[in-house]
């Protein structure tokens, strides 16, 4: 059953909070609520997408273990009709978890227990990227496609295509090639990617970028030990190109 608390008028920011614990629940929106989100609450996967069909949420919090339909395969729902941010819950600190929820879809993720303030900054550096506005757009000259072999990238349909083949990336997929694509010589060191894609105050585990990037390599068809995208720099980071 879906829970959403009364505010005294809607926000242009809405946060999905998906968890079946009250207790984390109660906090976590209430932190939210202080932080002027609009918060719409659910306990289980079904709930959750109705919920985030209805209220189109700009943020989800979404706990991986949950009753009927799980973490994972929520994700990977939201992922067919909504771009909103998601951060996932897991009460285990096992890899797997984290590399299987950032697969389908998820853009970070807390292990359990966290803080609620933590879990609100991450989420207002998120929010901070960067997104143009109607008007910045008409006065941009639109960026010229990137071509890395077979791979096309186009900033300005945020598309990637391997020869024909449209690859689906989410945002944070896309943001992470599109910044190394730009500078295609430039060796990044996971902070610089971070810095470019997250935030310069993004906090968190920087090995986030090498799940990211793994997973984008999975899309692209790149292996890693003979990659003709994205180059691992051994004891710096990544870099972008095919010589």
């Amino acid at each position: 059953m879906v829970d959403e608390p009364a505010t005294a008028a809607r926000t242009a920011v809405r946060a999905l909070v998906v968890d079946d614990e009250p207790a984390l629940v109660r906090a976590v929106a209430g932190y939210l609520q202080r932080e002027s989100f609009t918060v719409t609450t659910a306990a289980d996967g079904e709930s959750a997408l109705r919920a985030a069909r209805k209220d189109t949420p700009d943020v989800v919090v979404l706990d991986l273990m949950l009753p009927g339909i799980d973490g994972i395969e929520v994700c990977r729902t939201l992922r067919t009709f909504t771009d909103a941010y998601v951060i996932m819950l897991t009460a285990r600190a096992d890899e797997v978890d984290k590399l299987i929820g950032l697969s389908v879809g998820a853009d970070d993720y807390l292990t359990k227990p966290f803080s609620p303030r933590e879990l609100v900054a991450r989420i207002r550096t998120m929010l901070r990227r960067p997104r143009a506005t109607a008007a910045a757009v008409a006065d941009t000259p639109e960026p010229a496609a990137l071509r890395f072999g077979s791979l096309t990238l186009d900033p300005a349909a945020r598309e990637a295509r391997v020869g024909d083949q449209v690859v689906e990336l989410t945002r944070t997929e896309f943001d992470v090639l599109a910044a190394l694509a730009a500078r295609p010589r430039q060796a990044f060191t996971r902070r610089q990617l971070l810095d470019a894609v997250w935030g310069g105050d993004w906090i968190g585990d920087e090995h986030l970028v090498d799940i990211h990037v793994g997973h984008i390599r999975r899309k692209l068809g790149d292996d890693p030990a003979d990659p003709h995208y994205i180059r691992t720099v051994r004891g710096v980071g990544y870099r972008m190109g095919t010589g």
